[in-house]
């Protein structure tokens, strides 16, 4: 065998070595972030578990709010007549 031909064969094999410690490279950073995308997603469902009850109670501030914002308008047109009728 010539060495050119044993050169190639050389060159090749470390060619095919780098791709193959890159490639392992690569998945055992996709195998982290697998990991701590789980660990995220576990986290937000939990959150979301913790404030699900939030919703009916801000609901019925809400509505409790819309009442006082009406009766404070009505108070402020109160006052104005009574301003005018006092002018």
């Amino acid at each position: 065998m010539s060495a050119a031909a044993v050169a190639a064969l050389v060159v090749s094999g470390v060619l095919v070595g780098a791709l193959a410690a890159y490639l392992i490279w690569v998945v055992l950073i996709l195998r982290h972030l697998t990991d701590t995308l789980g660990k995220v997603v576990f986290g937000v469902a939990a959150i979301a578990h913790r404030v699900e009850p939030v919703g009916g109670l801000v609901t019925g501030i809400n509505g409790n709010l819309g009442a006082v914002a009406d009766a404070l308008e009505a108070l402020a047109d109160d006052l104005d007549t009574s301003r005018t009728q006092a002018s």
